[in-house]
């Protein structure tokens, strides 16, 4: 987690040492993992966050609570004046995945930074699959047609 120290001369919320509030903000690791998911996802060309497993489970996970989890697929490391951050991603077909990732490292440093005031100093992208079109993760959905039920 990251602390740093907060003197806040404009706080309406100060005591009457002079205008200025002395304390800590902290920022946990899920707050950071967070704001780089959100900006990971909102990149063109990215199909989605975490491998197949993790999507799985967060499927589940989300069906439950009600929910998604932005942080799925992004580990981060976070000290006190700086962030690591690796991504796991899937990029949809035809997608130039250097341009991606670049994309993925702008967005994700910007986010980051101007949200937490946190150096990024690293971003790990692992892309671990292509996302072909028409070929969702719901291929379930065969309206219970077996072999040779498929075409007429």
């Amino acid at each position: 987690m990251a602390a740093t120290d907060v003197t806040d001369r404009a706080s309406a919320h100060t005591s009457g040492n002079g205008g200025r509030r002395h304390g800590t903000t902290t920022i946990a690791d899920n707050v950071v993992a967070t704001i780089a998911g959100i900006a990971a996802r909102e990149t063109e060309g990215i199909y989605a966050l975490g491998g197949s497993a993790s999507r799985a489970l967060g499927s589940v996970r989300d069906r439950m609570s009600r929910s998604s989890d932005p942080g799925r697929g992004v580990k981060v490391e976070v000290g006190e004046k700086q962030a690591a951050i690796d991504l796991d991603v899937i990029v949809e077909y035809g997608e130039p995945i250097e341009d991606a990732a670049k994309e993925i490292d702008t967005r994700v440093t910007d986010a980051v930074e101007t949200m937490t005031g946190l150096e990024v100093v690293e971003i790990n992208i692992k892309v671990l699959d292509v996302h072909l079109p028409g070929s969702d993760d719901d291929e379930d959905d065969t309206n219970g047609a077996g072999p040779g039920e498929r075409v007429q």
